[in-house]
């Protein structure tokens, strides 16, 4: 399959079901009142889960297509998790009086996302 047609499908699902996400747990969070970006939180928490696990299976198997590369790690995990998102709602708590919250949403996603990858991708 050619990479371009891909990171489209790839990129479609993902933001798709960022969307997903976003509806579900945007309820959640509305519900329960919570000033923490969850829904965010979320999809970048499975799209480091999905990522780190899809490099450790390909680095594992010699015979995965590149094109499933190109689709899960570009285009999938790149229409799902989002950084744009994430910065915009950090600087919107900072904004809006909730530093603390800010500053756990950094320190918690980050450490998070990071460690997921770190621990799932080591050899």
């Amino acid at each position: 399959m050619n990479n371009i047609v891909s990171v489209f499908i790839g990129g479609g699902l993902g933001s798709l079901s960022r969307y997903g996400i976003a509806s579900s747990v945007g309820l959640l969070t509305a519900k329960l009142k919570l000033n923490f970006p969850l829904a965010t939180f979320t999809s970048n928490l499975l799209s480091c889960t999905i990522l780190a696990v899809t490099v450790a299976v390909i680095s594992s198997k010699a015979d995965v297509s590149p094109g499933w590369k190109v689709l899960i790690i570009t285009g999938f995990c790149g229409g799902f998790s989002t950084f744009s998102a994430f910065s915009y709602e950090t600087i919107d708590l900072m904004r809006s009086g909730y530093l603390l919250t800010a500053l756990a949403n950094i320190l918690i996603s980050i450490s998070v996302c990071f460690s997921l990858i770190y621990f799932i991708t080591k050899n």
